[in-house]
Protein backbone atom coordinates (compact mmCIF):
# COMPACT_ATOMS: atom_id res chain seq x y z
CA UNK A 1 0.00 0.00 0.00
CA UNK A 2 1.23 3.33 -0.68
CA UNK A 3 1.24 5.20 3.33
CA UNK A 4 -1.72 6.77 5.00
CA UNK A 5 0.15 9.81 4.06
CA UNK A 6 -0.32 9.65 0.55
CA UNK A 7 -3.72 7.91 0.06
CA UNK A 8 -5.57 11.74 0.76
CA UNK A 9 -3.46 13.14 -2.63
CA UNK A 10 -6.61 11.86 -4.82
CA UNK A 11 -9.14 13.35 -3.01
CA UNK A 12 -6.91 16.80 -2.02
CA UNK A 13 -5.92 17.25 -5.54
CA UNK A 14 -9.72 17.11 -6.75
CA UNK A 15 -10.79 19.14 -3.68
CA UNK A 16 -8.62 21.85 -4.25
CA UNK A 17 -8.38 21.78 -8.06
CA UNK A 18 -12.12 22.06 -8.20
CA UNK A 19 -12.54 25.12 -5.48
CA UNK A 20 -14.89 25.33 -2.46
CA UNK A 21 -17.63 26.10 -4.55
CA UNK A 22 -17.68 22.85 -5.86
CA UNK A 23 -16.14 20.58 -2.90
CA UNK A 24 -17.31 21.93 0.49
CA UNK A 25 -14.01 21.72 3.44
CA UNK A 26 -16.49 19.87 4.92
CA UNK A 27 -16.56 17.38 1.92
CA UNK A 28 -12.70 17.61 1.34
CA UNK A 29 -12.61 16.16 4.72
CA UNK A 30 -14.93 13.21 4.34
CA UNK A 31 -13.30 12.49 1.26
CA UNK A 32 -10.00 12.38 2.72
CA UNK A 33 -11.04 10.14 5.87
CA UNK A 34 -12.77 7.67 3.16
CA UNK A 35 -9.54 7.77 1.07
CA UNK A 36 -7.84 6.09 3.94
CA UNK A 37 -10.63 3.94 5.93
CA UNK A 38 -9.86 0.74 3.83
CA UNK A 39 -6.86 0.29 5.43
CA UNK A 40 -7.71 -0.02 8.87
CA UNK A 41 -8.63 -3.94 7.60
CA UNK A 42 -5.09 -4.47 8.97
CA UNK A 43 -6.99 -4.91 12.36
CA UNK A 44 -7.63 -7.72 10.38
CA UNK A 45 -4.11 -9.29 11.34
CA UNK A 46 -4.81 -8.79 15.00
CA UNK A 47 -7.69 -10.89 14.50
CA UNK A 48 -6.31 -13.72 12.78
CA UNK A 49 -8.03 -13.03 9.72
CA UNK A 50 -5.98 -13.88 6.81
CA UNK A 51 -4.45 -11.56 4.27
CA UNK A 52 -5.97 -13.62 1.37
CA UNK A 53 -9.40 -14.07 2.81
CA UNK A 54 -12.47 -11.63 1.85
CA UNK A 55 -11.81 -9.51 5.51
CA UNK A 56 -8.65 -9.74 4.88
CA UNK A 57 -5.59 -6.74 4.15
CA UNK A 58 -6.76 -5.39 0.89
CA UNK A 59 -9.94 -7.64 0.39
CA UNK A 60 -13.89 -6.22 0.80
CA UNK A 61 -12.72 -2.82 2.13
CA UNK A 62 -10.53 -2.04 -1.00
CA UNK A 63 -13.63 -3.21 -3.15
CA UNK A 64 -16.06 -0.58 -5.66
CA UNK A 65 -18.52 -2.24 -3.27
CA UNK A 66 -17.35 -0.76 -0.12
CA UNK A 67 -16.57 2.81 -1.90
CA UNK A 68 -20.15 2.84 -3.25
CA UNK A 69 -21.02 1.98 0.88
CA UNK A 70 -19.18 5.00 1.95
CA UNK A 71 -20.63 6.83 -1.03
CA UNK A 72 -24.03 5.98 0.16
CA UNK A 73 -23.27 6.81 3.73
CA UNK A 74 -21.99 10.55 2.42
CA UNK A 75 -25.48 10.88 0.61
CA UNK A 76 -27.10 10.52 3.96
CA UNK A 77 -24.99 13.47 5.58
CA UNK A 78 -25.00 15.92 2.78
CA UNK A 79 -26.60 18.83 4.05
CA UNK A 80 -24.03 18.14 7.05
CA UNK A 81 -21.10 18.30 4.33
CA UNK A 82 -22.45 21.38 3.06
CA UNK A 83 -22.90 19.72 -0.27
CA UNK A 84 -26.18 18.38 -2.38
CA UNK A 85 -26.68 14.39 -2.01
CA UNK A 86 -25.58 13.29 -5.11
CA UNK A 87 -21.90 14.98 -5.10
CA UNK A 88 -21.33 13.71 -1.83
CA UNK A 89 -22.24 10.08 -2.86
CA UNK A 90 -20.24 10.93 -6.29
CA UNK A 91 -16.68 12.55 -4.05
CA UNK A 92 -16.74 10.09 -1.09
CA UNK A 93 -17.15 6.94 -3.40
CA UNK A 94 -14.15 8.11 -5.85
CA UNK A 95 -12.03 8.96 -2.78
CA UNK A 96 -12.66 5.62 -1.36
CA UNK A 97 -12.29 3.84 -4.64
CA UNK A 98 -8.94 5.29 -5.33
CA UNK A 99 -7.35 3.88 -2.24
CA UNK A 100 -7.76 0.20 -3.84
CA UNK A 101 -6.71 1.95 -7.21
CA UNK A 102 -3.37 2.94 -5.96
CA UNK A 103 -2.88 0.02 -3.79
CA UNK A 104 -3.25 -1.98 -7.21
CA UNK A 105 0.32 0.38 -8.90
CA UNK A 106 2.00 -0.94 -5.78
CA UNK A 107 4.70 -3.48 -6.19
CA UNK A 108 3.93 -5.83 -3.49
CA UNK A 109 0.88 -8.09 -1.20
CA UNK A 110 -1.15 -10.14 -2.91
CA UNK A 111 -3.26 -7.76 -4.67
CA UNK A 112 -6.57 -6.19 -4.34
CA UNK A 113 -10.16 -7.27 -4.34
CA UNK A 114 -11.29 -4.63 -6.25
CA UNK A 115 -14.62 -6.47 -7.30
CA UNK A 116 -15.89 -8.55 -4.03
CA UNK A 117 -18.34 -9.82 -3.93
CA UNK A 118 -18.72 -10.49 -7.41
CA UNK A 119 -15.08 -11.69 -7.12
CA UNK A 120 -12.64 -12.65 -4.67
CA UNK A 121 -9.50 -12.10 -7.28
CA UNK A 122 -6.99 -9.81 -5.99
CA UNK A 123 -6.00 -7.82 -9.14
CA UNK A 124 -2.81 -5.72 -9.29
CA UNK A 125 -2.42 -2.89 -12.36
CA UNK A 126 0.41 -3.87 -15.45
CA UNK A 127 2.67 -1.18 -13.74
CA UNK A 128 3.40 -1.88 -10.08
CA UNK A 129 5.96 1.29 -9.71
CA UNK A 130 4.73 2.34 -6.43
CA UNK A 131 7.14 1.02 -3.65
CA UNK A 132 4.93 -1.20 -0.96
CA UNK A 133 4.39 0.23 2.19
CA UNK A 134 5.97 -1.67 5.13
CA UNK A 135 2.89 -2.91 7.51
CA UNK A 136 5.07 -2.24 10.43
CA UNK A 137 5.55 1.25 12.32
CA UNK A 138 8.99 0.84 12.95
CA UNK A 139 10.20 -0.28 9.30
CA UNK A 140 8.24 3.18 7.68
CA UNK A 141 10.20 5.00 9.78
CA UNK A 142 13.18 3.52 8.71
CA UNK A 143 15.10 3.38 5.18
CA UNK A 144 12.27 1.47 3.64
CA UNK A 145 9.86 3.99 4.72
CA UNK A 146 11.80 6.96 2.90
CA UNK A 147 12.02 4.50 -0.16
CA UNK A 148 8.53 4.28 0.09
CA UNK A 149 7.96 8.49 0.32
CA UNK A 150 10.09 9.11 -2.37
CA UNK A 151 8.37 6.08 -4.27
CA UNK A 152 5.08 8.02 -3.59
CA UNK A 153 6.03 11.73 -3.89
CA UNK A 154 6.91 10.61 -7.67
CA UNK A 155 4.01 8.17 -8.76
CA UNK A 156 1.00 9.78 -6.18
CA UNK A 157 1.94 13.16 -5.14
CA UNK A 158 3.64 14.77 -8.38
CA UNK A 159 0.25 13.54 -10.80
CA UNK A 160 -1.96 15.03 -7.84
CA UNK A 161 -0.17 18.29 -8.06
CA UNK A 162 -0.86 18.22 -11.58
CA UNK A 163 -4.17 17.34 -11.51
CA UNK A 164 -4.60 19.76 -8.93
CA UNK A 165 -3.14 22.72 -10.99
CA UNK A 166 -4.75 21.57 -14.55
CA UNK A 167 -8.19 21.60 -12.39
CA UNK A 168 -7.18 25.34 -11.10
CA UNK A 169 -6.05 26.35 -14.91
CA UNK A 170 -9.68 25.11 -16.35
CA UNK A 171 -11.54 27.17 -13.33
CA UNK A 172 -9.49 30.34 -14.36
CA UNK A 173 -9.92 30.07 -17.61
CA UNK A 174 -13.69 29.37 -17.06
CA UNK A 175 -13.97 32.50 -15.15
CA UNK A 176 -12.00 34.66 -17.48
CA UNK A 177 -13.47 33.48 -20.54
CA UNK A 178 -17.28 35.49 -21.42
CA UNK A 179 -18.22 33.55 -24.08
CA UNK A 180 -18.03 30.49 -22.23
CA UNK A 181 -19.92 31.97 -19.32
CA UNK A 182 -22.56 32.71 -22.04
CA UNK A 183 -22.74 28.93 -23.36
CA UNK A 184 -23.06 27.49 -20.55
CA UNK A 185 -25.88 29.85 -19.70
CA UNK A 186 -27.29 29.06 -22.82
CA UNK A 187 -27.61 25.43 -21.76
CA UNK A 188 -28.66 25.77 -18.93
CA UNK A 189 -31.78 27.32 -19.75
Amino acid sequence: MPTILSHPAVPLALGLGLGTRIISPRLLAAGAVASVLPDLDVLAFRLNVSYTEAFGHRGASHSVAFALLLGAFALLFASQLHTSRGRAFTFVAFSAASHGLLDMFTNGGHGVALWWPLSSDRLFFPWQVIEASPLSLRRILGGRGLEVLQSELLWVWLPAVVACGALLLWRRRERSNPSFKRTRLRRSA
